[in-house]
């Protein structure tokens, strides 16, 4: 009996549903935000010591490479809360279909696109 299984699994030709890249997106995105969670910490601590402290996270800020990396921090939040509340309505019994979770995967895609866009401009 000949076996159907691939020999040599070429990566970049496999087409995964939506539905991975939204699950694949939503477990990177709070990677970002874990990684993210000390640097944050470190600007929080620095801006409530002292008056300097503050006026110095004011000017890192202002510099666009932080600008950047501000926004992709806060567009992995967006997309991590985004997704998580689809995860909270699936276990409420909402889009548990096939067709009820790639249609949840898409909204969660081009809601969180827009709100990321919104929040660069917000940024800049």
């Amino acid at each position: 009996m000949k076996s159907k299984r691939p020999v040599n699994l070429d990566l970049r030709t496999i087409r995964l549903p939506v539905t991975a890249y939204s699950s694949i997106a939503h477990r990177i995105s709070g990677v970002i935000l874990f990684i993210a969670i000390a640097a944050l910490l470190w600007m929080l601590d620095r801006s409530l010591s002292s008056e300097s402290g503050f006026e110095q996270v004011g000017a890192i800020m202002q510099h666009p490479l932080a600008k950047l990396i501000l926004w992709v921090i806060l567009s992995a939040l967006l997309y991590h809360l985004v997704a998580g509340i689809r995860h909270l309505l699936m276990d409420a019994g909402l889009g548990e279909s096939l067709e009820g979770g790639i249609l949840g995967a898409k909204v969660v895609l081009v809601l969180s696109a827009v709100l990321i866009v919104l929040l660069g401009v917000w940024i800049w």
